[in-house]
């Protein structure tokens, strides 16, 4: 090989090193920019955090035990006395919820509270005769085994639709509300037994028949 082409060659092994080291330069840049990139985008998340409680799924039976206790506080302190309500109910529905109850969109929920001796009950649902309260509202009491309707849940005004995902957590909420209300109210009591006892009972209804009322209680004392 003549010394010109020994140049030649020298140069071009030369270049082609170069460009290696340019190339791998590039590619070394780029996943530094890549890896910087999924940095700023990466939040940390700390266990037991508030943001790793939001990222959890919802647990309804969670979230009812620890706002029962908050929900009966309201509706203790809000409740009016049946017998003092109920002929202004019977008299002007729309004004007696507005002025006792709390409103929302599926009809206004009334928190009251009553003494009174139990009747007859079929599947949970038990008749209280109250002295004083007018003989065209027939006043009933749910006990179980299964706890219907989202009064409750409504009560408070405050546990708003929008704090949740969906509709269906938010009938959750309000069945997992009622839960904790049975495991705390009533399953310490013999409900089966209730036929012909007094009664001192909290709770609420749903003001849709202003001659039916049916209660979920927040507090029932057996004498």
């Amino acid at each position: 090989m003549s010394t010109l082409q020994s140049s030649v060659a020298a140069l071009r092994a030369r270049k082609a090193k170069q460009s290696s080291k340019r190339t791998g330069v590039v590619l070394v840049g780029a996943g530094l920019l890549v890896l910087s990139a999924i940095a700023l985008d990466t939040t940390v998340v700390h266990v037991g955090s508030e943001a790793d409680v939001r990222q959890q799924a919802f647990s309804p039976d969670t979230f009812g035990t620890k706002e029962f206790p908050r929900v009966q506080s309201v509706v203790v302190e809000k409740a009016a006395d049946a017998v003092t309500i109920a002929p202004e109910v019977l008299a002007d529905k729309a004004a007696a919820g507005k002025k006792y109850g709390t409103a929302s969109t599926t009809g206004t929920v009334m928190m009251v509270k009553f003494s009174g001796v139990v009747g007859e009950g079929k599947s949970g649902i038990y008749e209280v005769a109250v002295a004083g309260m007018p003989a065209d509202i027939k006043l009933r009491m749910q006990t179980g085994p299964a706890i219907n309707g989202t009064d409750l849940r409504d009560a408070p005004g405050d546990i708003a639709f929008g704090s949740f995902k969906n509709q269906i957590e938010y009938q959750d909420a309000g069945s997992a509300i009622n839960r904790a209300m049975k495991a705390s109210v009533l399953d310490p009591i013999d409900t089966s037994a209730l036929t012909g006892k007094r009664v001192d009972v909290v709770g609420a209804f749903r003001l849709v028949n202003p001659k039916n009322w049916l209660i979920t209680p927040v507090k029932v004392d057996v004498k």
